[in-house]
């Protein structure tokens, strides 16, 4: 091999093992660092490519949990309101069966009444809870519906009984209700805050007579339900909600049951006009009472004829004005969420026109005690509902931190590096670092030896 001084070829040979060893040594010193076994695209492009995407995934996952638990508290504010208002309404009710006892004076009813009005109003301030400066159940933010008034139903009647005798009634399963023609019965309802009320001879009358009698609609308002109470018998559905989908009895058994009669020769409520508005015409309750001739309740017959109870709620038309709640990590992973008008006309114990629900004599205050009780139950519904979202939500945020954890342990298979190992590389790799600078001295020493030759 020739002496050379001017290309020194072995130092070249073991710069370049130096220059590879100081590379493998500054890898393993960021991999070591980051806890990383990809640190950049150079590492494994198509590994890092998958990560990458997998890393979004993650952080869309995060936030859709955070939104979860947002839209959870929200719920929490409206269901909070929410039960102040039926704590309110249970109030309500115990000041109207007071004020339905005749151990008290006008005056007291009076004093009662002032407590009443005061409660509503507050009824109407939690109606106006926020979050985030968003009112909740206010109505505003409710489903899309078309106008529908509201439905009462009786599931204790015999059927086809609305132009059969009232001495002929029976209960569902055939027994005879025993009502003598000596015995009167008592209408009263709660229209716009005002009680309506009428005692009628039964004799051989049937409700087809009594609810076209002129008495009865005398005592209608002029405006409003004029056209008085469509009574509808014999029916295995409710009517129809705001999407014009048939409501169903209970098994499809049949039952007689009750509405504003808003427009003549209508049977349901589907057939009302848009242009109707509905929660000014609804009806807050409606009750039946029979006596005897002494002036006796006949409560064993009452308990099968004062059995109506609300089964659709009255609404006017609205858009879709639902919450969505993003709870996915992807596109239209959404649920969307909508609030009743939970107001006091809303809840029908407040009129258009501010009257709010009577309790000054005794007949308003008994017919206010079914005004309360569709309220709450209205209420009840409202926070039936909103414990199902929240329980819903909760269980998306748990599924959604199962899939982070699962995504994350996936990334983490594919970009973590293995510490033990990497440990081994980097001493290896400064070993080899520390030998390719010890020759590398070594071969420029070798190369100096031949200036000896010159001297």
């Amino acid at each position: 091999m020739a002496t050379v001084v001017k290309n020194n070829i072995p130092a070249m040979l073991v710069l370049n093992s130096l220059n590879k060893n100081s590379n493998g040594l500054n890898k393993s010193q960021k991999k070591v660092s980051t806890g990383e076994r990809i640190t950049s695209a150079e590492d494994d492009a198509s590994a890092w490519g998958i990560s990458e995407r997998m890393r979004a995934r993650i952080r869309a996952l995060d936030q859709a949990t955070q939104n979860a638990e947002n839209d959870n508290s929200l719920m929490q504010v409206a269901e909070a309101a929410l039960s102040s208002t039926l704590e309110i309404l249970r109030t309500l009710k115990e000041r109207a069966i007071n004020a339905a006892n005749d151990s008290n004076t006008d005056d007291d009813r009076r004093n009662l009444q002032k407590e009443l009005d005061g409660l509503i109003d507050q009824i109407d301030d939690n109606a106006l809870v926020t979050f985030n400066g968003k009112y909740l159940i206010d109505g505003t933010k409710n489903v899309q519906t078309r106008s529908m008034v509201n439905v009462f139903a009786n599931e204790s009647l015999g059927n086809n009984i609305r132009t059969a005798p009232l001495t002929q009634w029976t209960t569902k399963t055939g027994e005879s209700l025993n009502i003598q023609s000596t015995d009167k019965i008592t209408i009263s309802f709660v229209w716009q805050g005002k009680a309506f009320t009428g005692t009628y001879d039964i004799e051989n009358k049937n409700m087809n007579d009594i609810l076209t009698s002129p008495e009865l609609n005398a005592d209608i308002p002029a405006a409003g339900i004029q056209r008085g109470i469509l009574w509808t018998t014999d029916t295995d559905i409710y009517g129809y909600d705001g999407q014009d989908l048939k409501v169903s009895t209970p098994g499809n058994k049949k039952v007689e049951d009750i509405s504003p009669k808003l427009v003549d020769g209508q049977n349901y409520n589907h057939d009302y006009p848009d242009t109707i508005i509905a929660l000014d015409e609804q009806l807050s309750s409606f009750n039946l009472s029979i006596t005897d001739a002494q002036g006796n309740v006949r409560k064993t017959v009452n308990r099968f004829v004062d059995n109506f109870h609300e089964v659709i709620r009255a609404h006017n038309k609205s858009d879709n004005n639902m919450l969505n709640f993003q709870i996915g990590s992807e596109a239209n992973q959404a649920i969307r969420v909508g609030f009743s008008n939970m107001t006091a006309q809303g809840l029908a114990i407040k009129g258009q026109d501010g009257t709010k629900v009577q309790v000054t004599t005794q007949k308003a205050a008994n017919a206010a005690i079914g005004a309360f009780d569709t309220a709450i139950s209205r209420v009840l519904d409202e926070q039936t509902k909103i414990g199902a979202i929240r329980t819903r939500l909760e269980y998306a945020v748990s599924n959604l931190t199962i899939s982070n954890d699962n995504v994350m342990n996936a990334e983490s298979t594919i970009r973590d590096a293995d510490m033990a190992k990497e440990m081994m590389n980097y001493t290896r790799n400064n070993l080899l670092l520390q030998a390719s600078q010890s020759m590398l001295a070594q071969a420029n020493q070798n190369s100096s030896s031949v200036l000896s030759l010159l001297q």
